[in-house]
């Protein structure tokens, strides 16, 4: 008896250290992280990052945070999914230099990695700072962009607009919009709740600012030359409270779609490449990575090339915790959030191409970059009718378009529907032009708003893959060209004033991209490329000129504009 409870004793004490020992193996990692986090922070160790947080603590209580939520809700992964290991040595997307991805396999390398953000923090905010000094010069001296717009060929006028002409009807086809957005109130521009009046019970100017850029959208352009609605919609883009984020579905790289406190909404690209990345020779365009500053870029140069078929499009610096990890309801994107060796905020989303760990996209630790493009009309309220690029290329490796082998493939393209008549054949030739200058190969389809039949431009979606390389100049875009040999006046005019050494695009382009939030958005190879292409468009119109006779070649569209702009542009040559 006496050994038995002697033995039931020893039991228990056996049981009480075992308990002992396991209450410490929990707390020991707990003490030196809060020993080690005393002891970073009397040391300066903020590390230049620029949220409220170190580096290493908000993915820990993220951690903790999901881990919790995990054990509510079925089908959200378990705290051990959410720090996945990878090599981010190579990968040209992610948002850190090579330095600063190495991974991190001792403790002692801590402050290794404290100085490289700092040192990227120090080189970012040198290129804010160049950039910065370029505006205030651009404001306090000559404006070319200012002087190009004063130019009377970006004053032409449009025809008189009729219903028909305009893709709303203010007083009917509007007061379905709140509808169509689920909503029936929005914020305003001071962000005070109102409810929402009918047309004809408020003034278009009480309208959020994407619903006044769908409201001026017509046959003839998305957006008026000196509209202020354009300048506030970007303002918007980059300061809008963003209230939820989806993946965009179909495509080949990841999208976002953003909505707004207003109700509005925009296409996310984000960051895959630094600026000074050219696209490898050795890949095809059809594998090439989509750049958010070619978006932006390609923005701006619609703007000054005054064709103004591009959707509005600004660049912002976003948090990647707040405003896409904690807004999104995507539950397929917010599984793909992990925490780098590094400590830095990563996501890969789902989509065709580049979206695995391998190619993920990293914050520094949690902000990346990207572009917002603002959405065109719903499609329930606009549709638009998607065409074919006569001029599209094969996208296979080994096989070439029919136009690649037959030069005289033009001749059968000028017997077809649309083609056959109208400006559809021309507005072919400015989106040409358009993106021989960014260098975009990527153009398979275009689309245009079925409203107004065959009778409308073109609008220049998806415009990622252009600015590629500034070292070679794709001559196999300017092919439409080369074979039609047509092109309208007002084009071929602005083309010979953008030449000119007192307008010149690679300085209006610059001027014009400061106004960005991320400027710079272009190096100086990208600016001084477009020039170099700009006098290779120019050579083969003058080659379409001599061979054809220049009424064969250059169509009037100026609708009975002074014939001295004509001789003003030739005098430039």
């Amino acid at each position: 008896m006496i050994l038995f409870r002697k033995f039931r004793v020893l039991i228990l004490m056996v049981f009480l250290v075992a308990c002992t020992m396991h209450i410490m193996i929990d707390l020991l990692p707990k003490l030196e992280k809060r020993a080690a986090g005393s002891s970073s922070s009397t040391g300066g160790g903020g590390g230049g990052c620029s949220c409220a947080h170190t580096p290493g603590e908000e993915p820990r209580s993220w951690a903790k945070q999901r881990a919790r939520a995990a054990a509510a809700e079925p089908g959200w992964p378990n705290k051990h999914s959410l720090r996945l290991l990878q090599d981010f040595s190579n990968e040209p997307n992610s948002n850190l230099t090579s330095h600063s991805r190495e991974k991190v396999t001792e403790r002692g390398e801590s402050g290794k990695r404290v100085r490289q953000l700092q040192l990227g923090s120090e080189k970012r905010g040198l290129m804010r700072d160049t950039a910065s000094g370029q505006k205030q010069r651009a404001v306090q001296g000559s404006s070319r962009l200012k002087a190009l717009y004063e130019n009377p060929l970006y004053g032409t006028e449009l025809p008189h607009l009729t219903e028909d002409d305009t893709l709303f009807n203010l007083n009917a086809d509007i007061r379905f919009y709140p509808k169509a957005a689920g909503q029936q109130e929005w914020h305003n521009e001071g962000n005070v709740e109102e409810e929402y009046s009918p047309a004809g019970e408020a003034s278009a100017e009480s309208y959020p600012n994407w619903l006044r850029f769908h409201i001026g959208i017509n046959r003839y352009e998305l957006y008026s030359r000196h509209t202020p609605v354009i300048g506030a919609l970007l303002k918007d883009l980059v300061s809008q409270r963003i209230t939820s984020v989806a993946m965009k579905s179909g495509g080949t790289q990841l999208k976002l779609i953003m909505s707004f406190q207003n109700y509005g909404q925009a296409l996310f690209k984000p960051m895959k490449q630094t600026r000074e990345q050219e696209t490898p020779p050795d890949f095809f365009y059809f594998s090439d990575f989509e750049r958010h500053n070619a978006e932006i870029a390609a923005f701006h140069l619609d703007r000054i090339l005054d064709f103004r078929r591009v959707p509005p499009v600004a660049g912002r610096l976003l948090n990647m915790t707040r405003e896409i990890r904690d807004v999104t309801r995507d539950k397929k994107l917010w599984r793909t959030f992990f925490v780098s060796p590094a400590n830095n905020i990563c996501f890969y989303g789902e989509c065709s191409y580049y979206c695995s760990t391998e190619h993920a996209l990293c914050g520094k630790p949690d902000q990346i970059e990207g572009s917002l493009a603002a959405f065109l009309p719903d499609l329930a309220l606009a549709k638009r009718k998607t065409w074919r690029n006569p001029w599209r290329r094969s996208y296979h490796k080994r096989k070439k378009a029919e136009w690649e082998v037959d030069p005289d493939y033009c001749d059968e393209v000028k017997q077809t529907p649309p083609y056959d008549q109208g400006t559809r054949l021309l507005d072919i030739m400015d989106m040409t032009i358009f993106d021989f200058l960014m260098g975009n190969m990527d153009r398979h389809h275009y689309e245009t708003f079925e409203k107004f039949g065959n009778e409308t431009f073109i609008i220049h979606l998806d415009n990622g893959r252009g600015f590629g390389k500034h070292s070679h100049d794709e001559m196999s875009i300017l092919v439409p060209l080369t074979q039609c040999c047509r092109v309208k006046r007002s084009t071929y005019l602005r083309l010979q004033l953008l030449a000119k050494e007192e307008f010149q695009l690679s300085s209006l382009m610059e001027e014009s991209l400061l106004q960005d939030q991320l400027a710079p958005i272009l190096i100086q190879p990208h600016l001084e490329a477009m020039d170099r292409r700009l006098r290779l468009v120019l050579k083969v119109l003058a080659d379409c000129v001599e061979k054809e006779g220049f009424s064969s070649v250059v169509e009037n569209d100026l609708n009975g504009q002074p014939s001295s702009h004509h001789h003003q542009a030739h005098g430039g040559r």
